[in-house]
């Protein structure tokens, strides 16, 4: 199944409006009640929309649920690039692992981690899934090699290997955080992931697990 994601076209105002009731409502009730309990009427409910509403511009709840994730996660980048310290490659880098012990999660977090629970079971959202996270792919590895082009990560290194670390990392602590496993403190966290620098000491430890 091809999505076409809303954001691509050109929108009225009062559609966007729309597009953006559906998002919040549908974030709400993913994170409560998981992908499988979360029902199409109770999001509409939520939004002050009729179902029809969703239908019209979804094929169903893998598609409302990708765009709210992909809307959390691109809002999420966009902030974290805002505040990079000095906008380079590797302050960014920094920026992103230093945003995963923040106290309190952002919703793209509990939605992502509700699609991967429902990617065991729904082939769509898994490929939907896979989409989502090849775009991200794609921005890390951008990252990654302007990294490497002002000689702040090793050019030796593998891209692809460093971007599979980064989201195994990011994705590891969505599974902690569902366990409310403690998060360290942002200040010691981030000194350690700056000093990694994605050394060649810490990819081995990594792949001795």
């Amino acid at each position: 199944m091809t999505v076409v994601s809303p954001r691509a076209a050109g929108h009225q105002p009062e559609a966007d409006d729309t597009r953006s009731r559906l998002l919040r409502a549908a974030a709400e009730v993913f994170a409560e009640r998981g992908y499988d309990s979360a029902g199409v009427a109770e999001i509409a409910r939520r939004a002050g929309l009729t179902t029809g509403a969703i239908y019209s511009r979804y094929s169903g709840k893998a598609e409302l649920l990708l765009d709210a994730i992909a809307e959390h996660t691109d809002a999420e980048f966009r902030r974290l690039l805002a505040g990079g310290a000095d906008g380079s490659p590797t302050a960014v880098l920094a920026a992103l692992g230093a945003h995963l012990v923040d106290p309190e999660p952002e919703p793209g977090q509990a939605l992502l981690f509700e699609a991967f629970v429902a990617a065991r079971r729904d082939p769509d959202v898994a490929e939907m899934l896979r989409r989502l996270l090849a775009d991200e792919d794609d921005r890390l590895a951008a990252l990654v090699e302007q990294a490497k082009a002002d000689g702040t990560v090793d050019p030796a290194l593998d891209t692809e290997a460093v971007v599979t670390f980064c989201h195994s990392v990011g994705l590891g602590f969505l599974l902690y955080r569902a366990v409310g496993r403690a998060m360290p403190a942002r200040r010691d966290w981030k000194s350690g992931w700056i000093a990694s620098r994605f050394s060649s000491r810490t990819a081995a430890a990594c792949s001795s697990r």
